[in-house]
């Protein structure tokens, strides 16, 4: 039965895991090889990996999707959504997509004049299911080999990890104060219960 315990605990850790990861912004080097403007079918399960429509449009299952196509300095294609994220979650408050759009065919540049950026975005690449990272801002680099350093998401887990030790924290003295004198007064009154029943 241990090892079931444990079983649940890693999925558990895997799916919070999983939640952070995809939440949480990463930024990538890039060189923007063009943008454009796709009609996507977002209904089904995979509606989840999508924000909503532009803020001040109707919420629909079919709509025009904000594509930035890339080339990573190792040569790899990236492909990015760029979708408002509103109000919602995640909370990244991006209500500029169209300017972000706009910045981005600004910065399109070619091989053998290269303009390289730095796209900050959440999510995944799925290829197989359609489902790509949305951009959240893009700015220009000098050099491909810039150095970029997770602060924010440092900043982020430090705060979750201090509202967990403190939520912790909390549950022990709950215990303490509440579940501990009721679980020793049933016990008690289970003794003498058993103490009643033998006759002594």
């Amino acid at each position: 039965m241990r090892w079931a315990r444990w079983i649940f605990l890693l999925l558990i850790a895997l799916l919070i895991g999983g939640f952070l990861h995809y939440t949480l912004p990463g930024r990538d080097v890039v060189r923007i090889t063009g943008t454009e403007v796709i009609r996507a079918d977002v209904s089904g399960w995979t509606r989840i990996f999508y924000a909503r429509s532009d803020t001040g449009n109707a919420d629909g299952s079919n709509r025009d999707l904000r594509l930035i196509n890339t080339t990573q300095p190792d040569g790899d294609v990236a492909v990015y959504r760029n979708e408002d994220t509103g109000f919602g979650w995640p909370p990244y408050l991006k209500l500029d997509s169209s300017n972000l759009h706009a910045v981005a065919a600004e910065l399109t540049s070619n091989s053998a004049n290269p303009q390289w950026v730095v796209i900050t975005h959440y999510g995944w690449r799925v290829t197989p299911l359609s489902i790509y990272p949305n951009a959240v801002s893009i700015r220009a680099v000098d050099d491909p080999d810039v150095s970029l350093f997770p602060w924010v998401n440092i900043v982020i887990l430090l705060l979750l990890a201090a509202l967990l030790i403190y939520l912790w924290r909390l549950w022990e003295k709950f215990e303490d104060r509440v579940i501990d004198p009721v679980v020793d007064g049933v016990l008690v009154r289970w003794a003498k219960l058993k103490d009643r029943l033998a006759g002594r």
